[in-house]
């Protein structure tokens, strides 16, 4: 399906007192985020992004996301 585009919520742990900083990294560096916030809860932030396949999710999951040094945890929920 061409122009489709899946969508993924990643939930966020950071270290304590570094969520703004994680969010505005990830805005700089995730082009396909749609919605990037810092939360009250159990998550400190919640990631909305579109791509167009799964590999391109799991490369920002992997390799942008986790590697942030501030973020301890993440949880991945891709739309169906």
């Amino acid at each position: 399906m061409e122009g489709f585009l899946l969508k993924a919520y990643i939930l966020v742990q950071t270290k304590p007192g570094t969520s703004e900083e994680v969010v505005d990294g990830i805005k700089k560096r995730v082009k396909e985020a749609v919605s990037v916030d810092s939360v009250y809860g159990r998550f400190d932030a919640i990631v909305v992004i579109e791509a167009p396949d799964i590999d391109r999710i799991n490369e920002i999951v992997y390799k942008v996301v986790g590697k942030d040094p501030n973020i301890i945890h993440t949880e991945t929920s891709i739309t169906l």
